[in-house]
């Protein structure tokens, strides 16, 4: 698992990100397990991700509506495949309207320049 903490910070609201290979469905469920077993992650606002899987995407916004559809939007114009990768949010109080889309596809953007550097 590829793990960049502390992203981006703004109005009091922090984002990471998270990813890794998957094949499955199970593979995916047992990647979301894995990460919220850790206390931090089980209790952020928002755990939003999406996955390319070879037969099908898969995707969930897990109430950040739109997030998981920015996400994978970019991990198929990268042609990433058997990955996920999970944008999550602490809520900092204040609402961030728009700019939420700009923090999850910066998050994403963030892993996979990582995820380029590691291979």
């Amino acid at each position: 698992m590829l793990q960049l903490m502390n992203v981006i910070k703004d109005r009091g609201s922090r984002y990471a990100v998270s990813g890794g290979p998957v094949q499955n469905k199970d593979d995916i469920a047992a990647f979301l397990k894995a990460l919220k077993s850790n206390k931090k992650f089980s209790k952020a606002t928002h755990n939003s991700w999406a996955a390319c899987l070879s037969d099908g995407p898969q995707r969930n916004d897990d109430g950040e509506a739109g997030a998981a559809a920015a996400i994978l939007r970019m991990l198929e114009r990268e042609g990433l495949t058997d990955h996920i990768v999970v944008v999550t949010r602490w809520y900092g109080g204040t609402h961030l309207g728009g700019d939420r889309f700009r923090h999850v596809t910066g998050c994403t953007r963030a892993y996979l320049d990582a995820l380029a550097k590691d291979d």
